[in-house]
């Protein structure tokens, strides 16, 4: 540029400083990412407070509440995948990038990628936000990526950066389907099958799932949350006689039965958990039943409504003491007996021998939950497995020594990975790292009417794409000597 060019360049009238506009939907979005980020805390605890804080300042409304937890959800959701784009449009590792700027990046790629937000509005917005939380440095970076990515659609960018299937399968699954590839490989292995299985499975993880009452029985009936709620706001559930599925934007506060603890919000899946141990047959007395891993309360309230139509109670016990809260929380009101304890179950306080029915909902790495927890998937590592191991076979041996000679064993977690399920169940009934209890498989099948796609046997595994649930499985054992 010579001297005049540059004296043309300095006469030129500069545009005026644009102050950035602080959108309470996408900082409200931002907010939460850094809190899962920085505090390891879950999207579906940390989002429900920032909004009721949003909807009391004037002008926050439903529709920005619907987008603000489209954007968290949908953006944790398809990290991997928008991780993967990223990098492709930037000069350095991921790692070097600060993470608050990848959380504004991946916002602004979902808005560019996932949604029909249009191009221009999807730049601007996040430009304005990095502007806000980052400053107008870093804001020109932001802005530079952008551009790159809104140059090609979701489906243009996979074919560019997920290898291709036949050269490495679940690599492209896990960079396609936005899961990590061990997470990948551990549900093929579970699931069993070709491509289209598994792919069907992964997509169930990437959408958001319903959300499921249960009516509680003796308290409230299916039939009258549908009429209380019509036929516009909620649907019978598939499976469960106790379900009612809330449409799109349903809120379960507003619901009168929920906000009187004769309804609770519970996955399908998760209610027929229960009612397959409730009606595990058995012989001699049902008097006596044990949730030994109680909490948060769902199973274990839907347990003593339905023992309270037989005339018997519930012991729940969570070792915890701030879920054993929320425990008796949820079991308040129940019309027949029942009572809450803070006990471990790896060490209970009950003699062995003392119940008729027990149900053992271990702690695992919850695969089976990703659609409700997708922040979930980056988080577990495979070593968790190994930290799980030993609790859920002492959890399980337990629950064997508790019941009576006769009486039924629920094992239940929300995973479908096969070292947390069948294989910690064979581990048990063998004696391997402990001594055997005698028992003996029940064949839980028959005990779900109508619901199909139940495998094999004896266990059951539900699935989101086949059964609409969270990823549950249970196998019931009975105690033989």
């Amino acid at each position: 540029m010579n001297d005049q060019a540059r004296a043309a360049k300095a006469r030129r009238p500069q545009k005026p400083y644009r102050r950035p506009q602080k959108d309470p939907v996408r900082f409200l979005a931002f907010e939460a990412l850094r809190a899962v980020d920085e505090r390891d805390a879950y999207a579906n605890l940390v989002l429900p407070p920032l909004l009721r804080k949003a909807r009391e300042q004037e002008g926050f409304d439903a529709r920005d509440a619907a987008l603000a937890t489209e954007l968290v959800y949908g953006t944790l959701r398809r990290q991997g995948t928008y991780d993967a784009i990223i990098a492709a449009c930037v000069d350095r590792p991921l790692r070097e990038v600060d993470p608050p700027v990848l959380d504004v990046l991946a916002l602004g790629a979902h808005q560019l990628l996932g949604t029909r937000i249009p191009t221009h509005a999807a730049v601007s917005a996040s430009v304005d936000l990095a502007r806000v939380v980052l400053g107008d440095g870093r804001a020109k970076f932001v802005n530079a990526v952008l551009r790159k990515i809104s140059r090609q659609d979701l489906d243009a960018w996979l074919e560019q950066v997920a290898p291709p299937y036949d050269e490495d399968a679940e690599d492209h699954l896990a960079v396609v389907h936005s899961h990590p590839r061990w997470v990948v490989a551990a549900l093929w292995d579970s699931l069993g099958g070709g491509r289209a299985g598994i792919e069907d499975l992964l997509e169930a993880d990437n959408e958001r799932p319903e959300v499921t009452l249960v009516a509680r029985p003796g308290r409230s009936t299916a039939d009258e949350l549908l009429g209380s709620l019509g036929e516009e706001s909620a649907l019978p559930g598939r499976w469960s006689p106790y379900a009612v599925r809330l449409s799109e934007g349903g809120e379960p506060g507003a619901v009168e039965a929920v906000r009187e603890g004769r309804a609770g919000v519970q996955d399908e899946g998760s209610q027929l958990v229960a009612i397959a141990l409730a009606n595990a047959p058995l012989e001699g007395s049902d008097t006596r039943w044990l949730d030994a891993c109680a909490g948060p309360g769902g199973k274990a309230a839907l347990l003593a409504a339905m023992a309270a139509g037989r005339g018997a109670s519930l012991l729940a016990a969570e070792k915890q003491p701030h879920r054993a809260r929320l425990v008796d929380r949820a079991l308040a009101g129940n019309p027949g007996p029942y009572q809450v304890v803070t006990a471990d179950g790896t060490r209970p306080p009950w003699l062995e021998g003392t119940f008729d029915r027990v149900l053992v909902d271990v702690p695992c790495t919850g695969l089976g939950a990703l659609r409700r927890r997708p922040e979930a998937r980056w988080r577990r590592r495979p070593e968790d497995l190994e930290g799980f191991a030993p609790l859920q076979r002492s959890l399980l041996r337990e629950a064997l020594k508790a019941v009576r000679v006769g009486g039924v064993v629920g094992y239940a977690t929300c995973s479908p990975h096969l070292a947390e399920t069948r294989v910690v169940v064979d581990d048990v009934l063998r004696g391997r790292g402990g001594a055997p209890v005698e028992a003996e498989w029940i064949d839980a099948r028959p005990l779900l009417v109508d619901v199909p796609a139940l495998g094999h046997g004896p266990d059951i595994q539900l699935w989101p794409h086949l059964h609409g649930t969270d990823a549950m499985y249970l196998a019931l054992l009975r105690r033989t000597a």
